[in-house]
């Protein structure tokens, strides 16, 4: 008994690994005009593997962070579709938090934090600036050197023009630990930190 549990632990990481390298080609090494397509067929796979695992938050959180993807990816030109991928990422990341809170060294918060920030607000969506916040920082609690707690905090501290705060969460994100396995998300990211630290720079010099 003790063996199968061992072996389906071994299966599911090694999933979810094949999920987050196809995750960060189709974010980071994809061709813009094809992102959507490829998201598209990633939410398939990143839902079978849910249902292959019911009880694992780790695999309902990297559906979550795919259906984000999707979401992004069809950007203005799919709005109705957009957000309804962006409510069921919601729902999956607010089930996974009230089961465990620190999973995926609390993923769930980075990338629900950044699902209220992105989204339009009522009446069109549930973006939430607030909430936003507040569960962008219980990410930086759960993880405070990570790479995407900082970044993203960055991002929202970049968008309520707190640009000098902004500069110093961009500085922390690339000063994160690499993340073994993850070399490619970790490149891909760095990239994006270095963006934003140079945009929000330029505000703070003007």
């Amino acid at each position: 008994m003790l063996g199968l549990t061992a072996h389906a632990e071994d299966t599911l990481q090694t999933d979810i690994s094949n999920l987050q390298h196809a995750w960060a080609k189709a974010n980071y090494q994809t061709a813009k005009d094809q992102q959507e397509s490829s998201f598209k067929a990633l939410v398939d796979t990143a839902h079978q593997l849910s249902e292959r695992h019911p009880d694992s938050n780790d695999a309902k959180i990297w559906e979550a962070i795919v259906l984000s993807g999707y979401a992004k990816s069809m950007g203005p030109l799919h709005p109705i579709n957009a957000l309804k991928a962006a409510e069921q990422a919601r729902d999956l990341l607010l089930g996974t938090i009230a089961r465990d809170p620190s999973a995926q060294h609390g993923s769930a918060y980075t990338t629900l934090g950044t699902l209220y920030f992105k989204v339009p607000g009522w009446p069109i969506g549930f973006g939430d600036k607030k909430k936003a916040q507040q569960y962008l920082e219980k990410a930086l609690q759960i993880n405070p050197t990570g790479m995407d707690s900082n970044f993203f905090y960055a991002d929202y501290l970049y968008g309520q023009a707190e640009y000098e705060d902004a500069v110093a969460f961009y500085q922390k994100a690339l000063q994160a630990p690499p993340r073994p396995g993850r070399e490619d998300a970790d490149a891909g990211r760095r990239k994006e930190v270095e963006a934003g630290l140079k945009q929000a720079e330029s505000k703070v010099r003007k």
